[in-house]
């Protein structure tokens, strides 16, 4: 039994700003991992990766992360282009990799089980049917929202989502993602629908404007922090909700552990690439109202 399994594939990225061009690695897995380096918590990571893309891996085994690889005759290449607003990014998906099939998944039992589709074929809905009877389902809802045509991510509702959700007990969206799966353009209205099918806890992410739970019918307004800087912008959800869920598995209020969440999102914007400071130093940083 482990605390935390997140279930996603590691991208190769080409991340384009109006500063720089850089490569690296990403994808949920990938920055969601790297924020939970030095947590205290058992957490085991799955993923899929061609063969020569095994080093990335590596090094995260080095790191101290425990991971599983399923075969897959590619990796996925994103390319992610940023205008000066870091709130938006253009995408091209240059290479998909295989999808989490049941059939291949190992067996795990987990607390709590993350799962970061990146495209809206990666997961199988039957693979969120089993492992919500084995723990608790979070789910970035963001991979089910999106197609590639001609190389470019567009985006469309997801028409499996009244008959998944009720599986899915944690889920989080952007604001644009919201809107494409609810129609609704306010943030309080879209959680609600998103409760109303199932969802538990329900997490809007607003960008610079902070974020949005709603639970138990009571929402709560989670301040963004402000940054020293706006570097990079790829991986701040998945950086905030490493931080929210380890708070939650480790017993805290939804609210405490938005505003964790919220300010490893902050820290993690300032640099470029993956989160990959203490929790116990950004925990006192919190307490103390120092961010940055």
């Amino acid at each position: 039994m482990v605390d935390i399994c997140t279930i996603g594939h590691i991208t190769l990225d080409k991340i384009v700003t109006s500063q720089s061009v850089s490569y690296m690695p990403g994808g949920t897995s990938f920055y969601f991992s790297k924020a939970l380096l030095h947590a205290d918590i058992k957490y085991k990571l799955i993923t899929a990766l061609a063969q020569q893309d095994y080093h990335i891996v590596d090094d995260l085994q080095a790191e101290g992360v425990d991971v599983d690889i399923l075969p897959s005759k590619h990796t996925v290449y994103f390319q992610n282009s940023y205008s000066a607003d870091q709130n938006h990014r253009e995408q091209q998906v240059l290479q998909k990799a295989a999808p989490f099939r049941l059939s291949k998944m190992p067996a795990i039992d987990a607390k709590l089980f993350h799962l970061g589709p990146l495209l809206a074929d990666d997961i199988p809905i039957n693979v969120i049917e089993d492992l919500s009877k084995r723990g608790i389902v979070s789910l970035d809802i963001q991979g089910y929202l999106r197609r590639v045509r001609n190389k470019r991510v567009v985006y469309q509702d997801w028409i499996h989502k009244k008959y998944i959700l009720p599986y899915v007990s944690i889920l989080k969206a952007n604001e644009f993602e919201m809107e494409v799966v609810t129609g609704q353009k306010n943030a309080w209205d879209g959680a609600m629908y998103l409760a109303d099918l199932g969802v538990r806890e329900v997490i809007i992410t607003l960008g610079s404007e902070g974020s949005l739970i709603y639970t138990g019918g009571t929402f709560y307004e989670i301040p963004a922090f402000k940054p020293t800087a706006v570097v990079d912008a790829t991986g701040c959800g998945d950086t905030y909700m490493a931080g929210y869920l380890l708070k939650r598995v480790q017993g805290s209020h939804v609210e405490e552990a938005g505003e964790f969440g919220a300010a490893l999102a902050t820290l993690k914007v300032a640099s470029s690439g993956p989160f990959s400071g203490s929790p116990a130093l950004f925990s006192t940083l919190l307490e103390h109202g120092i961010v940055g």
